[in-house]
């Protein structure tokens, strides 16, 4: 009789370890649509809906960053911290840590281990590489954690990514420049970080484009790492060895970038490029002289969308897989001053930093008053 009550409950016990097992291995899949539709839209008809057992809340959150050498990073890691500390966000978090961890890929999977191993509720990060993650992202699953990226984000269906479309970006670039030398040319192509996959795309976006022109490019590519002092740096060399150049296409930097043309005293020529202050005040001064440009991108505040989806994950709301955000884009003859860049502010300030069907909005102030640093 003891040895059929011990059995039972030996038995009893496993079940419920199985059952808790199961439940930590992931989201369940759901039907949609999102439980905030209007912020968190699916990819494309074919994405899958999480919806993760709910928890109780104030949560442990945590930002694996990777590279932090840019001003685009810079200000994500301040968004990020600004948006922690809103007062209705900040109510729902108990602790928020962040740390950047550079270039190195194993590094950035060890901090997120870190975070894992020391129990926190969520983990966002903008992954240093698309494909190397496997591992790691296995362990949250089994944790049940929710694994948010975001920007560069992970070749998986088991985490949830948040991104514009980086491709298309590439393909409104060179679309742009298609249009502005319609005979084809000399392209000057300034990239980001190599093996990230926001370079990789844009790349892709930009060359398909070209491919499908039936036209002749002769494209010099550099890597800009979308910081202005490297891709001034990059640009000035390749004016000196490769110029002088029909048009420009760059993923970031593009302040520094104009100011090696004007430097080298290159013609100002069509150019496609990114969202900072700088280049756009560069565009509307020169536009005149030939400097006619597209300006689009992704604002680093798509880092606050994703740390709002993983809070909406933890509280057991439907989010999709796959979060598509729309674009910033303003283009010549269009750029208004006041609007799509300002003159009174830092060169350095992404413009176009909102997502306000999120209710993501942004002054530069409440950005700047952050630090870049571990915390």
């Amino acid at each position: 009789m003891i040895k059929s009550l011990v059995g039972g409950i030996v038995a009893a016990s496993a079940f419920v370890m199985l059952n808790s097992a199961a439940m930590a291995a992931g989201p369940e899949i759901v039907s949609g649509p999102a439980a905030q539709a209007d912020c968190f839209a699916p990819w494309d008809a074919n994405t899958k809906f999480f919806k993760f057992p709910k928890k109780e809340g104030p949560f442990r959150i945590a930002f694996a960053n990777g590279y932090i050498a840019n001003t685009w990073r810079i200000q994500m890691v301040q968004t990020a911290k600004a948006y922690a500390s809103q007062p209705d966000v900040k109510a729902k978090i108990k602790e928020f840590k962040v740390v950047s961890t550079g270039e190195d890929v194993p590094a950035q999977i060890s901090a997120i281990n870190n975070f894992i191993d020391s129990g926190y509720d969520a983990i966002v990060t903008d992954a240093q590489n698309p494909t190397a993650f496997g591992p790691v992202i296995k362990r949250a699953k089994e944790a049940g954690i929710v694994l948010v990226a975001f920007d560069n984000i992970l070749d998986t269906k088991d985490a949830i990514n948040v991104n514009v479309d980086q491709k298309g970006l590439g393909e409104l670039w060179a679309k742009w420049l298609v249009a502005k030398i319609p005979n084809g040319g000399k392209i000057l192509e300034v990239r980001g970080v190599a093996g990230t996959s926001v370079d990789t795309d844009r790349h892709n976006g930009i060359h398909e484009v070209f491919d499908a022109s039936g036209k002749k490019w002769d494209v010099t590519e550099v890597a800009g790492k979308w910081d202005d002092g490297v891709a001034q740096k990059v640009t000035a060399d390749a004016i000196a060895t490769n110029g002088p150049f029909d048009g420009i296409t760059g993923q970031g930097g593009d302040t520094g970038i104009v100011q090696a043309m004007m430097d080298a005293k290159h013609p100002f020529v069509p150019f496609g490029g990114e969202t900072e202050n700088g280049f756009r005040k560069f565009c509307a001064a020169h536009s005149a002289d030939g400097l006619k440009c597209t300006s689009a991108g992704s604002g680093p505040a798509q880092v606050a969308v994703a740390i709002k989806t993983a809070i909406a994950a933890l509280e057991g709301e439907v989010v999709p897989q796959e979060v598509k955000l729309p674009l910033a884009v303003a283009t010549d003859p269009d750029m208004k001053e006041g609007t799509d860049y300002f003159p009174k502010e830092s060169d350095n300030f992404f413009v176009g930093n909102s997502f306000p069907t999120c209710g993501i909005n942004f002054s530069a102030q409440e950005i700047m008053g952050q630090t870049k640093e571990n915390q």
